[in-house]
């Protein structure tokens, strides 16, 4: 009996020890740091990572992002999260389709790689209101991002929200889970010297601290941009095109780098910036040739805007950021491959980065040798901060020429093993192909609806009515981007009048019993402009209604939230021919939020809405018009996208999902940087020295991306757009995204790897090999000698293969070419 009684206690001692583990998370994974690097289960750890944001692409998507990102060579993943989409109307949550932010972190967790919490909850990320819900504005005595009690229970109800989500599905690194860090607030330490009020600026960032910390998450909190005024249990990090010379403010935490941008985001004026591979390769070498530790992509994956998310104002819906994976989530080749082969190098010599002892040595003004040395071995980062010149650097006996602006890493401080301005890796030409089910844009029929304006000619029937003129985002609480000013004033006989209206507002379209008499929008960045349109008014009642859009909101800078929108203050008078004024801004004044096919929800071509053909003749260039069409989807899995050249300014549905806002008529302005593009030199994206720059006076954007997941295969899919400013729909047409040619150069010693790398796609034609080739680009080389050995070895290796790799020799440089470098061209 005592035998029996003593192993039922030992029994329950160990199910106590196993539930008391359980509760402490054992079985999990730990995460600390010290002053190199994050410690993961006690291993010292470099992580590279890369920001994918869940709703700028579809829960269909997420695993072949995620895929590609760990084929690229990431260890985590990073996104913000997205407030003003996941609480849309105060305690009423959307945590479904691609704002499923726990299916998102389980994606990534299945894919075995880490995950990064950015919760912020303000984000910026060119997002509408940085992500703040414009609801906030209806809380008396709210000041955002400052210390006042409404603004910081919303956000802690939020933040809590938010991470008891993740605890509940065991998403922390300590649970099992995938996040080893979270971020609370975002770039704080850009505006807090800029708020009028630094006390309040500092109370504010220390609560925030104090906040998410005593969430009891189990792992580190950081804050980006926050150099100065830094809370004590807060890691501090990096944002921007390089972070090489930034460090932490204090000893003993490590030295990250969240947003290292990889391109630009692109407004409806501006053209596209490219970030050249070789720049961003060399600002991450030259990090973690500086103690870096961690350093995350802004974007590894851009995505889309879809529907009224993107900010600004003037931001497209194209969030592509010359990422290295695109708009679609297509391959951005060299980019993609570039850093893949970076990132393999540096993760050969973590364990010396993240222990050894390292020694820099000035060669010059700009050029720095850093050696790491752990025992027996040791590695070596070259750097050639010249921007014109290539140098000759001899270490340890050994000469290295390094071009300018570039980085070698050699292991074993004898081998180059990578420079970032040698680029291996291949180059894929992306091109548009027709739509092959169907002949387009003959096929298709369409039919067409008049946005019905009539109730909006009054000043009847408004949601309330004012003596002033208000404020549009505060009046509407964005829920739309557009808000209808309506008044109407007694006139004795018939008279002529200039009407003037000063707005702050994105768009404005004027009418005056029942007419519309003029239009306007702003130029992008002042946001206040005039309309000024000849009207007549007559004997009577004559009504005035002033439509204002928005066209996504501020998302940054001090104080942002408080810049207007819309008419507020006005002011907006009838000018007569001798300049005397009747003053309508403190008029009784009628609002309503949104237009009636809003409220119809004719996006989701209910039964019984009435669309017309006119028996095939479709109406064009009229304001306030609904377009319907039906297509059949392209065949295959390649990325679908809608060319709407022709329409002017307005939104898109497929089977009544939002592709987003679309402006094709908004022309690129022409800058300097479109006609030449040199990676070697900062890169930077206003003032001089831009470069790189594609797209001037051409449509800021005519391709809009329709997921496959919005798409029916076998049936007609619905296509139907909200023309707000007179278009065409003549011309509209679906293209597939595919692979057209693809290139690579390398030397002698090399191996060349080509890859059609899409859904099967299999290489049809060697086009080049050519050793010197004279110029040109891919898709387009001219001139060199032409290797008969080197084209008869890519064809035999490579036609009909989705990819395929041949080593280059001597014996490849055929009769009469000399060694070198060999230029491979072939087509998908």
């Amino acid at each position: 009996m005592k035998t029996t009684t003593a192993a039922a206690a030992t029994c329950l001692l160990a199910l106590l020890v196993v539930v008391l583990a359980e509760a402490a998370g054992v079985g999990g994974t730990t995460v600390a740091y010290n002053e190199r690097s994050l410690v993961i289960d006690g291993e010292r750890r470099i992580i590279i990572s890369g920001s994918i944001h869940y709703p700028r692409s579809t829960p269909e998507m997420w695993p072949d992002l995620i895929k590609k990102a760990k084929e690229g060579g990431l260890d985590a993943i990073e996104t913000y999260v997205f407030w003003n989409g996941h609480e849309p109307h105060r305690r009423q949550y959307n945590f479904e389709g691609n704002y499923d932010i726990i299916r998102f972190f389980k994606e990534i967790q299945n894919a075995g790689l880490y995950a990064i919490l950015r919760i912020g909850p303000y984000i910026c990320g060119e997002w509408n209101y940085g992500g703040l819900p414009a609801w906030l504005r209806d809380i008396p005595q709210m000041q955002f991002r400052m210390h006042n009690a409404p603004f910081e229970n919303e956000m802690e109800n939020f933040t809590t929200l938010i991470i008891n989500k993740m605890k509940d599905a065991n998403m922390f690194a300590g649970q099992g889970g995938p996040i080893i860090l979270a971020q609370i607030e975002n770039e704080y330490g850009n505006v807090m010297g800029q708020l009028n009020n630094n006390q309040s600026a500092s109370e504010y960032i220390h609560w925030c601290a104090d906040m998410a910390n005593k969430q009891n998450v189990g792992v580190p909190w950081i804050m980006c941009q926050q150099d100065s005024d830094v809370p004590h249990n807060v890691v501090n990090t990096c944002n921007g095109f390089y972070c090489h010379d930034w460090f932490p403010n204090r000893t003993g935490i490590p030295k990250i780098w969240t947003e290292n941008w990889t391109g630009w985001f692109k407004a409806w004026d501006k053209p596209d910036f490219h970030r050249s591979a070789e720049d961003i390769a060399f600002a991450v070498a030259m990090f973690f040739q500086k103690r870096g530790s961690l350093q995350n992509y802004y974007m590894y994956h851009g995505g889309t805007n879809f529907g009224r998310t993107s900010g600004g104002p003037y931001i497209t819906t194209s969030y592509d950021y010359d990422a290295p994976l695109d708009e679609y989530g297509n391959l951005r080749q060299p980019k993609y491959g570039h850093l893949k082969d970076l990132h393999s190098v540096i993760k050969s010599i973590e364990k010396i980065l993240v222990h050894g002892e390292y020694v820099d040595t000035n060669y010059s003004d700009n050029v720095t040798v850093t050696k790491y040395t752990l025992g027996s071995t040791s590695a070596c980062f070259i750097n050639n901060r010249n921007d014109n010149k290539d140098l000759n650097v001899t270490l340890d006996g050994n000469t290295h020429l390094l071009p300018a602006w570039s980085v070698s890493i050699l292991p074993d401080c004898k081998t180059v093993a990578f420079n970032s301005a040698k680029i291996k890796a291949q180059t894929t030409i992306m091109v548009k192909k027709a739509n092959m089910v169907e002949k387009e844009p003959e096929s298709l029929k369409w039919s067409w609806m008049r946005e019905n304006l009539t109730p909006f000619m009054t000043d009847e029937k408004g949601s309330y009515r004012k003596n002033e003129l208000l404020e549009q985002i505060v009046t509407s609480t964005d829920q739309s981007d557009y808000l209808w000013y309506r008044t109407s004033l007694d006139h004795k006989g018939e008279a002529s009048y200039t009407l003037f209206v000063n707005t702050t507002g994105h768009e404005l379209y004027a009418f005056v019993n029942g007419m519309l008499v003029g239009k306007n929008h702003s130029p992008n960045g002042h946001f206040v402009f005039q309309l000024e349109s000849a009207v007549k008014l007559h004997d009577g009642k004559n009504y005035i209604s002033l439509l204002s859009a928005t066209i996504g909101l501020k998302n940054y800078g001090p104080l942002f939230e408080k810049m207007p929108a819309g008419i507020v203050g006005g002011p907006v008078k009838l000018i007569d021919n001798n300049g005397t004024g009747i003053d309508l801004s403190n008029s009784s004044w009628s609002y309503k939020a949104g237009l009636a096919g809003e409220y119809r929800q004719i996006h989701l071509d209910k039964p019984g809405y009435r669309w017309d053909n006119n028996n095939g003749t479709v109406p064009i260039n009229r304001p306030f018009t609904w377009y319907k069409t039906t297509f059949q989807a392209p065949a295959g899995q390649d990325t679908v996208v809608v060319d709407l050249l022709g329409l002017n300014k307005g939104v898109a549905w497929v089977n009544g999902n939002n592709l987003g806002r679309y402006w094709p008529s908004y022309t690129a302005a022409e800058m300097g940087g479109c006609h030449h593009c040199d990676y070697r030199g900062v890169f930077r994206i206003e003032g001089d020295g831009q470069k790189c720059l594609t797209g001037c006076g051409e449509p800021s954007q005519r391709y809009y991306h329709v997921p496959r997941s919005f798409l029916k295969n076998g049936e007609p899919n619905t296509l139907i757009l909200f023309e707000e400013a007179g278009g065409d729909p003549s011309q509209v047409i679906f293209h597939t995204v595919v692979a057209g040619s693809v290139c690579v150069s390398a030397e002698v010693g090399d191996a060349i790897t080509l890859s059609c790398g899409q859904h099967s796609k299999t290489i049809s034609t060697i086009d080049v090999t050519s050793f010197g080739v004279a110029h040109g680009q891919c898709g387009a080389y001219e001139g060199g000698c032409e290797s008969k050995a080197a084209y008869k070895a890519f064809t035999e290796a490579c036609l009909g293969k989705e990819s395929c790799t041949v080593q280059i020799t001597n014996a490849l440089t055929g009769s009469g070419c000399l060694s070198g470098v060999l230029t491979v061209q072939a087509s998908c």
